[in-house]
């Protein structure tokens, strides 16, 4: 079937068969800049010569580089590559033939795509400076550019601080901290519908803070000891630390060591005139803050005699003397390498015995200001250097010797060397000998080298001899022996040269795929052939399709490996080869995998925070952080958790608002090593942990803020409380149970009636005991641990950070309260008879842990009795103040059951009486009465969201205090 076109041109053939006709296809062209594009100028009729024309008239030479003319029979074809501005216009294609001539044009536009230029990422500021953040775009016709940040267009009226400068640049004045994150450069061009967009990571850089761990430093001087300079700092980026002193700037050499963040300055060999303020100086990209830190140096203990010895292997003993000097009289103590002596071999100079180590062979003599160190059945592994410290309660000072100890030769070195034909491997004879031994080689009973030997090589070092042999064939394999002599003794030792092998294959375990990249998880070759693997083969393809090859060098323990360059959303097959010097491997079989969707994103998870420690009052230390990069989406809260390093479990984890940068941890044991994690949290997950180890302080021996009393005083207060608690004891004997020694004065200076006309009240009170339990006397257990556990049904939980994990100890001045046992063996009376000490001391009733996890160490038993305060006697109470809790048999505790089930007992009266009630004794008939008008109810309260400072105060008078 004909198309309407050629019908067309046949009809003008036969209508004007000498007309020439000429069309150019496509009649206009829009190309952007570098891109190409043709345009096709046929011919209708006879045409000697087709040619194409450019914009400035000029014809097109067929040579050029930029615009191709190709001519067939009846056309042309103008191909414009790479196009540029100057590439537009009209391009005119001409026939002619003879007179006849006939042209057509078509206009060529030239058009610029959004083009970044200049999009610097990261950009970096420092805090308070005036921030210009660049994004250089240009496009054909101007682009209109907005910023982003956090996910939402930046509105310039909200903050003032922002201003979209006339180069699209983002202005923010006085950047600060919270400003940093990820921002997003847009460009559009309207008529076009284009738009583009480049991520931009904004850095604000902070000016460092130093805090100095000691303001002031003590030191020993003139004896070779050193001094610890430290302070730390705080910044970002990450401030670097010099010190300077008498405006001398230390570096690390002979007299100074600096640690690897320069946090710590060593003042080695101290002497007098090192004394003086040196300043610790933290410099980051945003400035400098400087600190002054003082150093004292005082004398201490010298050791004034050490000298180095000599001996020879298997000699009966070797004695070591040293000597020191100071006041008072310095102890000498010894190591060797990693190994101090223990206590069984030291001796000190006010136990001036001899001591032996367990083997016998080393031993210990002490005596005046002389330590003598004797080893015995001397070996060579005795040789090097010996330390000995002389120590007196001001410091201590080391001085070092050499032994010297002259055995024979004794050879090391691995006896297996691969290699392969061609490639020199080095035989490798390490020899230990004092004094220094000659070293022979030979091979086949021949030394080496020699004229059938002539591709070996021999190299000597003070401490070895390295063979270097370059196998030729198969009989350069086999065992070469190498010979070490001195004047004690000779050594041989037989080595073998195996010929290499290629690597096994290594296993693909796993393809984590991305959109563009693929991470290949692999385990090395079982097999590495004797030699090192140098590098790995990856060959990956799409099914069907050939392998594309890429050599990635072999690291240490490396099993992971990423390939580029892929295409999103596709299968691809992958494969490794392992390559030794010897050759390539065999290939692992073929693992598959599809590669990720293309997916925008500019947030993630942020980066865990800087910590940093600062002891607080007591046992309590606060945690600071510093909030690093928050990954482009705002902090939520910050979550914090820390144990004892040498316990497994972790304290109950604390969340924390998003505005807090410390917490204090209260409670926590002396002198224990711990170990803090603080994780910030956005929107896209957690960070990884800021960790941070600390060591609390050792307990004070002294109780802080004490009276002050010297021990004649203290000892006298307590000789009269205890005669005032005699006497109160007695009163209410005497008035309870009438006896004691004021009733014996009573009955033989007073003529009053002895207890015996009471005998029978007293059998008719057991009877009447026996029979109602409620009248067995009423023993309070308070305990805040206990009362939660009733209330809620579950066990108390873990103390989290606020609360105190130490019982708080009582002030010195506080007035002591004496504490008895009301219940010393409940098993020793009758089951109806109330002990006395509980039915007659008008006293309260002093708290007790309940808690079986918080008391580990009670006694279970029904023959433990509770304690009672008699530091604070209330008043009788009236009769009509009794709860009906108390006449209640079944509520009344049995004093004979465990302690679990009094805690049992008080789940019932928890919500109704108070938690801190008193016994009083009835006139009558001995009872004990509940007193619920006493204070100090506790409150069982939600874990708060911040953690703050819980100050530990002495404890009240009562004793019934617990943990919070």
């Amino acid at each position: 079937m004909l198309q309407t076109r050629d019908i067309i041109w046949g009809l003008l053939l036969i209508g004007c068969a000498a007309a020439i006709q000429v069309e150019i296809t496509p009649t206009q062209g829009v190309i952007s800049i570098g891109d190409s594009k043709f345009f096709l100028c046929e011919v209708v009729g006879d045409a000697k010569d087709i040619d194409w024309y450019d914009p400035r008239g000029e014809k097109i030479d067929p040579n050029r580089q930029d615009i191709l003319v190709t001519r067939s029979e009846l056309t042309s074809v103008l191909t414009i590559y790479h196009a540029s501005l100057d590439s537009a216009g009209f391009y005119k294609c001409v026939a002619k033939n003879g007179d006849e001539e006939a042209e057509a044009t078509v206009l060529v536009e030239i058009f610029q795509k959004i083009t970044f230029q200049d999009v610097p990422s990261p950009q970096e500021f420092n805090e308070g400076d005036d921030a210009e953040i660049i994004c250089n775009v240009v496009s054909s016709p101007q682009p209109v550019v907005y910023w982003q940040h956090k996910g939402s267009v930046i509105n310039y009226k909200e903050d003032v601080r922002l201003r979209l400068l006339s180069n699209n640049h983002l202005q923010i004045r006085s950047i600060k901290k919270t400003d940093e994150g990820m921002y997003m450069c847009e460009a559009r061009v309207m008529t076009r519908g284009e738009l583009d967009l480049r991520p931009i990571k904004v850095i604000v850089n902070v000016l460092p803070t130093i805090r100095t761990r000691q303001s002031e430093v003590n030191a020993t001087g003139d004896v070779g000891s050193s001094a610890l300079l430290a302070c730390d700092a705080d910044g970002f980026p990450e401030p670097t630390v010099t010190w300077t002193y008498n405006n001398i700037v230390l570096e690390t050499g002979d007299k100074y060591s600096l640690n690897e963040d320069g946090s710590e300055l060593v003042i080695k060999d101290v002497i007098k005139v090192d004394e003086g303020d040196y300043t610790c100086i933290a410099k980051n990209k945003a400035g400098e803050k400087r600190e002054e830190v003082s150093l004292n140096v005082f004398v201490q203990a010298k050791v004034t005699y050490l000298n180095n010895q000599s001996a020879t292997e298997f000699d009966d003993e070797v004695t070591m003397t040293c000597e020191a000097s100071g006041d008072p009289t310095p102890t000498i103590s010894w190591s060797f390498e990693n190994r101090e002596f223990t206590e069984g071999e030291q001796a000190s100079w006010t136990r001036p015995e001899v001591y032996e180590s367990h083997d016998r062979n080393i031993v210990v003599r002490s005596h005046a200001r002389v330590s003598s160190l004797v080893l015995k059945n001397v070996q060579f592994t005795y040789a090097g250097q010996y330390l000995c410290t002389a120590s007196n309660s001001i410091g201590q000072d080391s001085k070092s010797m050499y032994l010297e100890v002259r055995f024979a030769p004794k050879i090391l070195g691995e006896v297996a060397v691969y290699t392969w034909e061609g490639n020199p491997a080095n035989i490798s004879c390490e020899v230990e000998a004092y004094p220094g031994a000659s070293v022979v080689w030979f091979s086949d009973g021949a030394q080496l080298p020699n004229s059938n030997m002539t591709n070996v090589k021999i190299y000597n070092t003070p401490t070895a001899s390295y063979l270097e042999v370059t196998p030729d064939s198969q009989n350069d394999f086999g065992s070469y022996n190498c010979t070490a002599t001195n004047v004690m003794g000779t050594e041989s030792k037989e080595f073998l040269l195996i010929p290499a092998d290629v690597p096994s294959s290594p296993k693909i375990q796993t393809v984590e795929p991305f959109s563009s990249t693929a991470v290949v998880v692999f385990m090395e070759p079982e097999s590495f052939g004797g030699v090192p693997i140098i590098k790995y083969r990856v060959e990956w393809r799409l099914p069907g399709r050939d392998w594309v090859s890429r050599h990635y060098s072999a690291e240490e323990y490396m099993t992971r490996i990423t390939i580029a360059g892929l295409k999103p959303e596709t299968t691809y097959e992958v494969r490794m080869f392992a390559v030794n010097g010897k050759g390539e491997g065999d290939s692992s079989p073929p693992s598959t995998f599809k590669t990720e969707p293309v997916r925008f994103s500019v947030e993630r998870e942020p980066a865990a925070p800087k910590l940093a420690i600062k002891n607080e009052k007591g046992n309590s230390l606060k945690v600071s952080w510093i909030k690093q990069d928050d990954g482009g989406s705002p902090i939520k809260h910050y979550l914090i958790k820390y144990k004892a390093k040498h316990v497994s479990d972790w304290k109950p984890e604390v969340r924390v608002p998003h505005s807090s940068d410390y917490a204090v941890l209260n409670g926590l044991d002396w002198d224990t090593e711990y170990e803090v994690r603080v994780v910030a949290e956005n929107q896209q997950g957690k960070s990884k942990p800021g960790v941070i180890s600390f060591r609390t302080l050792m307990e004070p021996t002294a109780v802080p803020g004490g009276s002050g009393l010297g021990t004649g005083a203290i000892v006298g207060i307590l000789i009269v409380v205890f005669f005032m608690l005699l006497v109160g004891i007695d009163v209410t004997c005497y008035f309870l149970n009438k006896c004691g020694l004021l009733m014996c004065i009573a009955i033989n200076f007073c003529g009053k009636a002895g207890p015996g006309a009471k005998n029978k009240d007293i059998e008719e009170g057991k009877a009447a005991f026996s029979k109602d339990e409620s009248k067995e006397p009423i023993v309070e257990v308070r305990a805040e641990e206990a009362q939660t556990q009733n209330q809620e049904g579950v066990a108390p939980t873990e103390p989290n950070e606020t609360t105190p994990l130490t019982e708080p100890e009582p002030a010195v001045a506080d007035p002591p309260s004496v504490v008895v046992n009301t219940l010393p063996e409940t098993n020793s009376l009758p089951a109806s008879q109330p002990n006395p000490k509980t039915t007659s001391s008008p006293t309260k009733a002093t708290t007790e842990k309940s808690s079986p996890q918080n008391s580990p160490k009670a006694n279970p038993q029904p023959d433990v009795g509770n304690l009672v305060d008699l530091s604070d006697t209330p008043k009788v109470a009236p009769s009509s103040n009794i709860t009906p809790s108390q006449h209640d048999p079944a509520k009344a505790p049995n004093i004979t059951q465990s302690k679990d089930s009094q805690v049992d007992g008080l789940k019932e009266d928890a919500a109704q009486t108070p938690s801190t009630e008193t016994t009083t004794p009835a006139p009558t008939d001995g009872k004990t009465v509940k007193d619920d008008n006493t204070k100090g109810e506790s409150e069982v309260k939600d874990e708060t969201a911040e953690v703050k400072t819980v100050p530990n105060e002495a404890p009240q008078a009562n004793g019934n205090e617990s943990k919070a």
